[in-house]
C-alpha cells in the first residue's frame, strides 16, 4: 500500500468486513510499538476477539486510506481502549484525528491505559491534554506488564 498523506483518510465506523484488516494493524502496530511486551494470544486468537467480540459488539472506528484500514481505535463509553496505527502510517496526523473524535464522543472526559515501556505513547497523550494519574505493576492486565492510566478532562 503506498503511503499518502493524512488528507487522503477516511475515519468511519467499522462494518464485520472490516475485522481482519483492523486485527492485521493492531497486530502489526502492537510488534512495532511493543517489542518487548509479550503477547498474552497467539495472532489467531487476536483476530478471533477482533472478528468475534471487538467490531460486532464494541464502537470500533477505522482509519481508512488507499482502499485499506491503516488504523484503528476503540471506544467503551469514556474509555478509550484501543489507538492503533499501521506503523507506516505513523506520524500523519491520523491519532490526532481519532483523539478528536474520541474527545467528541465522550466530551465529559476520557481514560485510557498505555504501558509504562510505550514513551511515545505517553509523548502523544499528553500532548492532547491527558494526564498520567495512576501506575501499576501489571498484575491487573493480561501482559502482567507495568502500565500507566491517563484521563483527560475538558
Amino acid at each position: 500500500m503506498s503511503a499518502g498523506t493524512g488528507a487522503d483518510v477516511v475515519l468511519r465506523r467499522a462494518a464485520g468486513p472490516d475485522a481482519a484488516a483492523v486485527a492485521d494493524v493492531w497486530l502489526r502496530s502492537y510488534t512495532a510499538a511493543l517489542p518487548t511486551v509479550v503477547r498474552a494470544h497467539t495472532d489467531d486468537e487476536v483476530r478471533d476477539y477482533f472478528r468475534e467480540v471487538v467490531v460486532p459488539s464494541r464502537e470500533t472506528w477505522v482509519a481508512e486510506a488507499g482502499g485499506g484500514v491503516v488504523g484503528m481505535m476503540v471506544l467503551a463509553g469514556d474509555l478509550l481502549s484501543q489507538l492503533y496505527l499501521d506503523p507506516d502510517w505513523r506520524g500523519r496526523g491520523i491519532g490526532d484525528r481519532f483523539v478528536a473524535l474520541a474527545k467528541e464522543r465522550s466530551p465529559g472526559g476520557l481514560t485510557l491505559w498505555t504501558f509504562q515501556v510505550n514513551k511515545p505513547a505517553h509523548r502523544f497523550y499528553e500532548r492532547h491534554g491527558f494526564v498520567a494519574v495512576e501506575s501499576t505493576d501489571g498484575s491487573g492486565n493480561e501482559e502482567r506488564e507495568p502500565d500507566v492510566r491517563y484521563e483527560w478532562r475538558p
